[in-house]
């Protein structure tokens, strides 16, 4: 066994697990955290062994707050409702002290989950299964709206603020690091002329119109796991970035996802375009769950949470192109300035269809 091995095996020991570790393989789906299988001594039950990623996370003890607490009203309220708290709600294994993290001999934290059978996660779907995918997402909303939202820690300040994200945009322009603003002068103008847009759900979540309450933050299509027989939506997943928010935000980067007609770093733009068919069956299924807690000015709001966490995102990739890519990882030379002008072809095109989403809103309100 190799260092590298033993410092994995060493960490896996410390959680309560069903019993020895003797094995483990590399999760290469994530590009945050470092993900391991883990597989125990005499037992089919397997674990999710995770070293959070603290470079981005710099508040691990409160992120792993946020998702203890999380995880046990959820629990709640499946056992309540007759589930499987095995299965429907991610079970974060504490280590043999009773703790929900373990840090290792160079201060990095560690933390396990169950591995939950019988299931899949998907990048891409097809219509039924992007319903599926809202219903599970407004369940799961359902479930969390009694949650004190106020007691959740922000790991990741402003991480949906979009006037921030807006100014970090700007001052990266202005800054101009790596001397490549120029060449995307027409993106940074097209951009910029957004401004007046960023601050919509901030200002009504300050008027009291936009409620603040638990999100997900991450509401893409492969962090709800699937039954693998019925396509049924079993359980949200990747809960690093739950934190106060707004619902906008949620639905938001969901159909910037989802309702996509291309991947995100698509170069053919004639290919990229946002799928008004998608946008309704996602609304319909995410209102079919959440509907009875929402406020009219959240569901009349969701076109406008669909455009700004794409803007937002388009921003991001673009400003960190001018910064010289020290944020995202990249496949290749010009990766974030492609996905940049994928998602600010996704925000023209929503532009236009504006007047459309915001019909479909009105009819499910």
């Amino acid at each position: 066994m190799s260092e590298a091995e033993k410092f994995v095996m060493t960490a896996a020991a410390e959680f309560d697990l069903a019993s020895e570790p003797v094995s483990f393989c590399r999760c290469n789906a994530g590009h945050i955290n470092d993900t391991f299988f883990v597989q125990c001594k005499d037992t089919d039950t397997q674990y999710i062994l995770q070293r959070v990623n603290t470079n981005i996370f710099k508040d691990p003890e409160g992120l792993m707050d946020n998702i203890y607490g999380v995880c046990e009203h959820v629990k709640k309220k499946v056992i309540a409702d007759g589930g499987d708290p095995d299965r429907e709600v991610r079970k974060i294994i504490l280590t043999k002290s009773g703790d929900k993290y373990f840090i290792d001999e160079e201060g990095g934290y560690w933390r396990a989950y169950l591995f939950i059978d019988g299931v899949v996660s998907l990048n891409e779907a097809d219509k039924n299964t992007f319903y599926k995918s809202a219903l599970a997402f407004g369940h799961f909303f359902t479930q969390l709206a009694d949650y004190p939202a106020e007691t959740l820690h922000e790991t990741i300040p402003n991480f949906h603020n979009s006037v921030s994200r807006y100014n970090d945009f700007k001052k990266a322009v202005e800054e101009d690091k790596m001397g490549r603003a120029a060449e995307v002068k027409d993106l940074i103008e097209f951009a910029l002329s957004k401004k007046d847009k960023c601050s919509y759900i901030l200002d009504r979540i300050a008027s009291g119109e936009i409620k603040l309450c638990v999100t997900h933050n991450d509401t893409k299509l492969n962090n709800v796991l699937l039954d693998e027989k019925t396509g049924d939506g079993v359980c949200v997943i990747d809960l690093d970035t739950v934190m106060p928010g707004s619902l906008l935000y949620d639905f938001g980067d969901a159909i910037r996802f989802g309702a996509s007609s291309a991947r995100e770093d698509e170069t053919d733009l004639d290919k990229v375009y946002m799928d008004l068919e998608l946008f309704e069956i996602f609304i319909k299924g995410f209102l079919e769950e959440l509907r009875p807690t929402m406020t009219e000015a959240e569901v009349l709001g969701l076109p406008m949470g669909a455009y700004l966490m794409t803007f937002e995102t388009g921003v991001r990739f673009l400003g960190d192109y001018l910064n010289g890519d020290t944020y995202f990882k990249i496949h290749y030379p010009t990766h974030n300035l492609d996905r940049a002008r994928n998602q600010l072809k996704l925000i023209a095109d929503m532009d236009a269809k504006m007047p459309e989403m915001e019909a479909i809103a009105r009819k499910y309100l």
